[in-house]
């Protein structure tokens, strides 16, 4: 009886003793950012018990919220730690964040544009330059700098153009082949519009001025006076923007809004979603977007991979031949410092989970079916030593364009110097649509440059 007793306290001895020195039991969670423990196996949260920190993503793109909901759901299933994703509507993103940061439960996980958008959060990002996400870019040109610390890492490289649908196209009596410059797709725009009637379809999407669409032309199609005044002038950002090009810019807006499926005295009530199915349902030849768009035109009851392709976006200026398509990133993640060190190290080792799980990594880059759940993945090319190729084809396209020597356009929209200097342009392109008079168009110069100028010393000082 004895010996039984002395077995059974030898036992709960060495149990005992295991549960104390385990991987989790009453050890300190490693230093935030220094080291990223196995998904299985996050910091802070015991096997089977409740997690120690939770996670809060600001999701800034809507059109991939359903994916991140998916992934959110299988990350807290796999690891206890819980995973919130609040996706801000298109255009809301910057005055959400403002919000939500002022609460108790403020995001862990946000995200800046660029330069401009980390000079407003600054003080509020965590320093990644330690985190095992730092080491799994590919480059260092992908993370965002405040001084010595990295503020931000770039999670997505996008390109945008001109989506084109071919069969449409071919119908019309033309390919992508005879779309080499501006003329080149003005000449083909005219036509169609010319022959409208017998076609029975319009050479380009509604270009909507509401929230939800007009950051392609507020920002997007901005860029190009953008860069190309940027490479006249060897800069890449200025305190003052001269407007060299805006008359080439006025070209592309009058050829988009005077040759499209709607009048332009009704862009202001039109939608990121009319656009879209304009284009899917065959209205439209061409549609100005991005390679994220992919798994919204191409799928079941859309467009066939055979039906679209993507061009540059000519602008009248210099090699048009050679031109590639609008090339970079706006999308730098981003993590609250005043968080607590659990949320925070939960936010990293989230943020890990993302670029190095195979099913994460499948769910970010894959397209159609993509995801566990069948539905489509978010078609990214992600700057990650783990990540496959992504099997989204403008992506690829880019790659192939380059490859071909041609020079894609940097994204120097992430220089504009305000949120409220993309509104004042995009309110001002709006009036011009519906009325479309010299004054009307001196106006949006006026909130180009001037507004530049104006903007840039509130945000600089």
């Amino acid at each position: 009886m004895k010996k039984k007793l002395l077995a059974l306290l030898l036992a709960l001895a060495m149990v005992m003793a295991f549960a104390a020195c385990g991987p989790t039991g009453g050890e300190e969670s490693p230093a935030p950012g220094t080291q990223t423990p196995a998904a299985s196996e996050p910091a802070g949260e015991e096997p089977g018990g409740e997690a120690a920190g939770s996670v809060y993503y600001l999701n800034f793109k809507p059109e991939q919220d359903a994916q991140w909901q998916e992934l959110a759901e299988i990350y807290t299933a796999e690891t206890g730690v819980p995973v919130k994703v609040v996706t801000a509507a298109s255009g809301t993103y910057e005055t959400m964040l403002t919000s939500e940061m002022a609460k108790d439960e403020a995001p862990t996980m946000f995200q800046v544009n660029g330069p401009v958008g980390l000079n407003s959060w600054k003080d509020y990002c965590y320093d990644l330059s330690g985190s095992a996400l730092y080491g799994e870019l590919t480059s260092e040109d992908y993370a965002l700098k405040n001084g010595e610390e990295v503020a931000g890492i770039a999670y997505v490289i996008e390109s945008y153009g001109i989506i084109v649908n071919t069969t449409l196209l071919a119908e019309a009596g033309y390919s992508v082949e005879d779309i080499q410059s501006f003329e080149d797709l003005k000449t083909v725009a005219e036509d169609i519009t010319a022959r409208k009637g017998e076609l029975g379809f319009s050479a380009f999407t509604s270009a909507g001025m509401d929230s939800s669409s007009d950051w392609r032309f507020k920002t997007h199609l901005a860029n190009l006076p953008i860069y190309f005044e940027y490479q006249d002038k060897g800069i890449n950002s200025t305190d003052a923007i001269e407007g060299t090009y805006l008359d080439q810019y006025r070209a592309v807006w009058d050829l988009y809004i005077n040759n499209a499926t709607c009048d332009p005295a009704e862009l202001t009530a039109k939608t990121a979603n009319d656009a879209l199915n304009d284009f899917v349902t065959g209205q439209a030849v061409f549609y100005q977007n991005g390679s994220w768009e992919y798994a919204n035109v191409v799928g079941e009851g859309k467009l066939s991979d055979e039906d679209v392709t993507m061009i540059p976006l000519y602008f009248g200026v210099g090699d048009e031949a050679n031109q590639g398509l609008c090339t970079g990133s706006e999308n730098y993640w981003c993590v609250n410092k005043n968080a607590s060190e659990e949320n925070i190290q939960a936010t990293l080792d989230f943020m890990y989970w993302c670029v190095t799980d195979e099913t994460a990594l499948q769910a970010i880059t894959g397209s159609a079916g993509a995801m566990p759940s069948g539905e489509a993945g978010m078609g990214f090319a992600i700057p990650f030593k783990a990540a496959p190729e992504s099997s989204n084809p403008f992506v690829a396209l880019d790659a192939e364009m380059t490859a071909a020597g041609k020079t894609p356009i940097s994204w120097n929209f992430t220089t504009m110097p305000s949120e409220e200097w993309k509104n004042m342009v995009g309110s001002a392109l709006a009036v011009y649509a519906a009325d479309q008079t010299d004054a009307n168009w001196d106006a949006v110069v006026s909130a180009f440059v001037d507004n530049w100028a104006a903007e840039y010393q509130l945000a600089n000082g």
